[in-house]
């Protein structure tokens, strides 16, 4: 029997390489805005982080996650990020 290929993507704080289920997408749509995707289907390009605190703490403080995006990442995305994990 054939073993199911589980998709790999990299946090872009991290680096590391996970399984979509270990991550958090975060997306900047076609219309401009920065949403938290759950679902990892919005339309948009997206950005993952580790479904971790510090990992969170890093994208605040850093701007690897706006400048993945190549957008300004407002606050309420980051509280978010902190209810999802909650």
């Amino acid at each position: 029997m054939k073993t199911k290929k589980i998709p790999l993507r990299s946090c872009v704080i991290t680096k590391e390489r996970l399984p979509k289920q270990e991550l958090i997408r975060v997306v900047r749509t076609p219309e401009g805005s920065v949403v938290v995707d759950p679902t990892g289907k919005i339309n948009g390009h997206g950005a993952y982080l580790k479904k971790d605190i510090q990992v969170f703490e890093k994208a605040k403080k850093g701007n690897a996650l706006s400048h993945h995006l190549e957008i300004e990442i407002p606050d309420s995305v980051f509280e978010q990020l902190n209810e999802l994990l909650k």
